[in-house]
């Protein structure tokens, strides 16, 4: 029996989630560590609520997290100057460095899979890419 799409995909995501353990291998930093690096490094300074919010998890979980950033360096938090009941949360220069070496390093990455579809179906791939992309994130939405 050949491998369905979602076979091949959940594939996909077991080898970039191998990679990422491996990218990770002798740091601080753990995959949840990143995603909330990620969010506040695209989204700047939030609070510890915003964030817990926008990635979908514990207000305790994300509070874990975020002391395990403040501990190794990559976050700090301060009060909100808007709302001094609030305390926001910032990345360090540090972090700032980190995601961007992982973003050029994942810019490379693209560029050679790219490389791997031959050019004349390039564009194919990223329509129905997207295509496969939204559906999915529809299936998920609707629970």
């Amino acid at each position: 029996m050949n491998p369905t799409l979602l076979d091949r995909l959940l594939a996909i995501s077991a080898l970039f989630k191998r990679n990422e353990h491996r990218s990770l291998k002798g740091t601080s930093l753990t995959a949840a560590r990143i995603q909330v690096m990620q969010t506040l490094f695209h989204g700047g300074p939030s609070s510890q609520q915003a964030l817990a919010r926008t990635m979908g998890i514990t207000p305790r979980s994300i509070s874990s997290l975020i002391d395990g950033l403040v501990e190794s360096g990559y976050a700090i938090r301060a009060a909100d100057p808007h709302d001094r009941r609030a305390v926001l949360v910032t990345l360090t220069p540090m972090a700032h460095q980190e995601m961007r070496e992982r973003q050029l390093a994942h810019a490379e990455v693209s560029r050679e899979l790219v490389r791997a579809i031959a050019p004349e179906d390039r564009a194919a791939f990223d329509r129905g890419l997207n295509a496969v992309f939204r559906k999915y994130d529809e299936i998920v939405r609707r629970g």
